[in-house]
């Protein structure tokens, strides 16, 4: 039996082989949710690493923060380029509203929207032997008042989502008497023309929607995953999603799924594309800390981890599998023991002294490591940045450049979801390519998200400037950013010896503190 176990992973590793072969030239259309280094640059750092030419659109048509996207431009882009492609992973957020933002402030008419939905079928018709990746969202639903998208959200936001969180909870039965209480009260004290705006905004997106499961279920799309954004165990995102998911559900996952998240999405339909192409189903396991561990409903998401992480190796053409010695990259999923998911932020919970529930994980971790796996560390148990106290004890007990990848830079599925994606593609790389995308994480979630990004908010007071609006100060902020972060990575980066990390530099490419874009060279 072992000497049939042998053979045929022989004869998969060199189909393998032969298919990576194959596989140079081959060219992916990809039109990302917006010009985010997560969804472009990083995306294509991955893929820099393989035998594959992903095409982009020129960055100036994508969505920015100051720039919705020109979606006319983009449709133009896609059709130009269609006849070079041999896969396409498309956002339907960029070709209906110009980016992920601009679904959230449009004001569109539903026949416009409808109009661009429709060109998906029309490219399909037109270029038939082109496979289609289609990536969507649900719109988000904040729990919080802020300013920016719409205006009323800055006053009545919070109210709006425990509004359409009552909605949601009452269509699945489970509405309490206090419950009914407050539904009433919030519901008198949102004005009409709020909730009047926000729903027609939102029946719209969803209506597309339908649409492009229709789509799938026709052969537009090959595959369609649709993500929910920011959203929670009960919220309007959810409520929309219940829906959705029954109306594709005759499908099946292998086909269409409706999942937690947003900007994991493109990484995960490039890696399907590639997995695809060279006839791999790349084996998953996924061992999860003690404690709630695969239970864990993180901040931001609508369904417990393990579900959306489950999703996400599908999504990606792979296989989830138990045996850990049988698997091309063990998933090690850092959850604290309660399950709670606090900001990364939060100086005095994320800090660097070792906790309790590291310990089974950090065990389990070099378990795995001593048997020689190839491990994966989705880093959870922080939002929008790495767990402090997990990082010292990876350089600690020398891990940072022993692992295959990591993950830990926003919310749970973003972090998670990127990271499957990127890392099943990992036994394609050789060490040093491995070793640059774990390099570009460790700036980017440990260095900068939990640590360097809170200092600058005072740095940037500090020369006369506002960190919400940067503004002219950008050259001097970006300069400062990166000698910061250049001194943190001087103190607390092993970077093998055999490896310099040189023409280092910081940018905050939408010229606010949210997110980062760390580029450097791994020199011999």
């Amino acid at each position: 039996m072992k000497q049939i176990f042998f053979l045929l992973v022989m004869c998969m590793t060199i189909l393998s082989a032969v298919n990576i072969a194959a596989a140079q030239g081959k060219k992916i259309l990809y039109v990302p949710i917006d010009s985010r280094p997560c969804n472009l640059y990083q995306v294509l750092q991955v893929t820099s690493k393989l035998d594959y030419e992903v095409l982009t659109p020129p960055i100036e048509l994508l969505g920015s923060r100051v720039n919705r996207g020109d979606v006319e431009g983009i449709w133009k882009w896609v059709r130009e380029n269609a006849p070079l492609a041999d896969y396409a992973v498309l956002s339907t957020d960029s070709l209906l509203y110009g980016s992920l933002v601009a679904s959230r402030v449009h004001t569109l008419e539903a026949s416009t929207i409808m109009e661009r939905a429709r060109r998906f079928k029309t490219l399909h018709e037109d270029f038939p032997y082109l496979t289609i990746y289609a990536i969507g969202t649900i719109m988000r639903t904040p729990h919080y008042n802020f300013k920016g998208e719409v205006p009323y959200y800055e006053t009545h936001g919070e109210k709006i989502f425990q509004y359409t969180a009552l909605i949601d909870k009452e269509e699945m039965g489970l509405l309490t008497s206090e419950d009914k209480r407050k539904y009433k009260k919030l519901e008198a004290e949102i004005p009409s023309e709020y909730l009047d705006d926000w729903f027609k905004r939102r029946a719209r997106n969803s209506d597309a929607n339908e649409l492009f499961i229709e789509y799938t279920r026709a052969g537009v799309f090959d595959y369609f995953l649709l993500g929910c954004d920011d959203s929670a165990k009960f919220s309007q995102t959810h409520r929309e999603s219940r829906r959705l998911t029954e109306l594709g559900s005759d499908m099946g996952k292998t086909v269409t799924q409706v999942t937690s998240g947003a900007d994991e999405l493109g990484m995960l339909m490039i890696a399907r594309a590639i997995n695809i192409d060279t006839h791999s189903r790349p084996f998953i396991s996924v061992a999860y800390n003690e404690g709630e561990g695969g239970k864990t409903f993180p901040a931001y998401c609508n369904e417990p981890i393990n579900i959306s992480v489950d999703a996400a190796i599908i999504a990606a053409g792979g296989m989830k599998i138990p045996a850990h010695e049988r698997a091309d990259l063990v998933l090690a999923v850092n959850t604290r023991y309660n399950g709670k998911t606090f900001e990364a932020a939060h100086a005095n919970r994320n800090h660097n002294k070792f906790r309790r529930d590291l310990k089974p994980f950090m065990k389990m971790v070099n378990n795995f490591m001593d048997k020689g796996y190839p491990v994966a560390i989705a880093d959870i148990a922080f939002s929008n940045g790495a767990d402090n106290a997990l990082m010292t004890q990876l350089k600690r007990n020398d891990l940072q450049y022993k692992i295959r990848a990591y993950g830990g830079w926003n919310t749970a599925t973003n972090s998670s979801g990127f990271l499957i994606g990127a890392g099943m593609l990992t036994p394609l790389m050789n060490d040093k390519d491995v070793a640059e995308l774990l390099t570009t994480r460790y700036l980017d979630d440990w260095i900068y998200q939990s640590n360097v990004r809170q200092e600058m908010q005072s740095a940037i007071w500090a020369i006369g400037g506002n960190p919400q609006e940067i503004g002219d100060k950008i050259n001097q902020v970006n300069e400062i950013l990166s000698d910061k972060m250049k001194d943190f990575a001087a103190q607390n980066l092993n970077v093998p010896s055999r490896w310099r990390m040189e023409n280092f530099k910081t940018y905050l490419p939408w010229q606010r503190l949210f997110e980062c874009d760390p580029r450097f060279t791994l020199s011999d």
